[in-house]
């Protein structure tokens, strides 16, 4: 059975050897942040995962627009990356769902927005859902 499943990118670390002096460093952690991945090794946590028949209904659930338009991606790409850009789109658009839905998608709902709240605090942690078959 298909699902889709919902990480987080909390943390990474570099996969080098070198003594690299102070400045060279923050211009290393500066390109990382901009997103040059080059010698860096994700280190991903799962956030939860639900079955894709499930995850259409309710991402049909949402308004049409954007945030659907969004999420819906992931149908069309089989991967989608949630980051700090995508917050307040999306939060606005899940949160009636957190009250008027039936479970699971309330629950979802609101565990996707308590994962979009800590992104606004921290906008390098970032999201990644993939479809797996």
């Amino acid at each position: 059975m298909a699902e889709v499943l919902f990480w987080s990118l909390r943390q990474k670390f570099l996969d080098s050897d070198d003594d690299m002096p102070a400045q060279a460093k923050q211009v290393m952690y500066y390109s990382l942040a901009i997103g040059h991945h080059v010698g860096v090794i994700d280190c991903l946590n799962k956030e939860f995962s639900c079955p894709l028949e499930q995850y259409q209904q309710w991402i049909g659930l949402l308004p049409e627009g954007e945030a659907r338009r969004k999420m819906q991606g992931l149908l069309t790409f089989g991967e989608i990356v949630i980051d700090s850009t995508h917050t307040d789109l999306l939060a606005t658009a899940l949160a009636p769902l957190c009250e008027s839905q039936v479970e699971p998608f309330a629950a979802w709902s609101a565990t996707l927005i308590r994962l979009l709240t800590e992104i606004v605090h921290e906008p390098a942690i970032y999201l990644i859902v993939r479809r797996v078959l």
